[in-house]
């Protein structure tokens, strides 16, 4: 096993402001898609089925999306690759790559294809990544409140159009994050914004260090200190009773993804053993900055990947 990842701690300084802010109205609606042409055929392969290399995986338990939840690199993303100073996901580009999808509005409560495209530094889209946790790129989506959490696993066609059923239950502004490695490249992850118009009403999460989710709880014991490593356990069980036979999800026991609310800064990390079967799950992450982080831990028991959500304020100054 490589030695345990952990958050890059990637500076003070804003690279990008808050384009779609939350904070910005009470009511959303359309956005003007990206100059993108529609060359190519789209792959219609739908998840689900647990079987091929970009598929996703059935039985996701916690949030109902049509992918499946995933991992990365044990070198870590969510900050891989970026400049000093630039946090992840705050911008659709870096180092000559691009995100960018072929639409960016959807209608609240409906499932619909969301297709994406990732534009190499020659302007055409890319078709080459590594594999990285069994999948070659992982997305993941949040509403700009830091609600309606998923993780998802869209499949490419041959022409590097990336696809994946998608289901925003509420109106809002949402950001979605591209994780991925291009082959011969550095890991990175890159952001766009999405709108889903109609009434949207922000929801407010105070501190909370325990989670249920389908009969699960989980609880997380450590504390974030901005600027230095900070040791977390996350502990599941289930009745009161602990579990001790968590399943492998990705090549790994567990998958914890931290976003800086405000901001939506990206950060992820894995478990510094990730063969533990629990009923602790032990992280080691960095947080760059004081401030209330979102933490979602993704984990599978029982053929089913669910999610459990903390809001954990990160105390104290930045010694670096």
């Amino acid at each position: 096993m490589k030695t345990p990842a952990k958050l890059v701690a990637f500076g003070a300084a804003l690279a990008v402001a808050l384009g779609g802010g939350w904070v910005l109205g009470a009511t959303v609606g359309p956005q003007s898609e990206p100059d993108v042409a529609d060359g190519g055929t789209t792959s219609d392969a739908m998840h689900g089925s647990g079987s091929g290399e970009d598929g996703g995986m059935p039985g996701h338990g916690a949030q109902g999306g049509d992918g499946g939840h995933g991992g990365h690199a044990e070198d870590g993303h969510g900050g891989g690759g970026h400049a000093a100073g630039v946090p992840a996901g705050l911008s659709a580009s870096q180092d000559g790559y691009t995100f960018a999808p072929l639409t960016s509005t959807l209608r609240a409560d409906r499932t619909e294809r969301f297709r994406f495209r990732i534009l190499g530094p020659d302007g055409h889209p890319v078709t080459r990544f590594e594999v990285e946790h069994e999948k070659k790129l992982h997305l993941i989506l949040v509403r700009r409140d830091s609600a309606e959490f998923q993780h998802l696993h869209p499949a490419m066609a041959a022409d590097g159009t990336w696809s994946v059923p998608l289901r925003l239950t509420k109106p809002g502004s949402y950001r979605a994050f591209a994780d991925f490695r291009p082959t011969d490249g550095q890991a990175m992850t890159l952001g766009v914004d999405l709108a889903v118009p109609g009434t949207f009403q922000p929801e407010t999460f105070a501190p909370s260090r325990v989670a249920t989710v389908d009969g699960y709880q989980v609880r997380l014991d450590g504390e974030l200190k901005p600027g230095e490593t900070s040791d977390l356990t996350l502990t599941v069980t289930r009745g009161g009773k602990p579990v001790t036979d968590l399943q492998q999800y990705l090549g790994a026991s567990g998958h914890l993804v931290a976003l800086r609310q405000g901001d939506l800064a990206y950060l992820h990390v894995h478990p510094v053993d990730p063969e533990t079967r629990g009923p602790e799950i032990r992280f080691q992450a960095e947080v760059p900055s004081p401030g209330t982080y979102r933490l979602y831990l993704d984990f599978q028991h029982r053929g089913t990947v669910r999610t459990a959500e903390f809001t954990v304020p990160a105390e104290g100054h930045h010694h670096g």
